[in-house]
């Protein structure tokens, strides 16, 4: 007589969550394929965009050196080319050091405010 109770053909738990556990891992592989496919045709769809974005950035760069070699030659008629160079570095110096002054002031942004500072040091003392 056959001791066993159930089904001949009926799984052990073990084998059915040792089933499982490979199924959750090919769906696992496959949506890690799936977001690798969708990156790859988003990126070669982006890549001519970049590409053109760097170039007009490169035009524009040298449409501004071109306009300020133009305001220099100008100044040039009335106060002689050395004192119009100067002029002009002086001007766009002091434009850049307060552009650079305040792009410094966003990026501190990414260390993040006084209250999220604070949250963050009231987490750690609850750990």
């Amino acid at each position: 007589m056959d001791a066993r109770v159930g089904n001949v053909g009926e799984s052990s738990i073990g084998e059915l969550f040792g089933r499982a556990t490979e199924q959750a891992k090919d769906f696992a592989r496959s949506e890690i394929g799936l977001y690798k496919a969708i990156a790859s045709y988003r990126v070669s769809k982006a890549r001519n965009g970049a590409i053109a974005l760097v170039a007009a950035l490169f035009l524009v760069n040298a449409a501004l050196i071109t306009l300020l070699v133009c305001i220099a030659m100008a100044l040039a008629l009335h106060i002689g080319p050395l004192l119009a160079g100067l002029a002009v570095f002086v001007a766009v110096g002091i434009l850049g050091f307060f552009l650079v002054r305040f792009g410094i002031g966003k990026m501190a942004a990414l260390s993040g405010d006084a209250e999220e500072r604070a949250a963050l040091a009231a987490g750690e003392h609850l750990s």
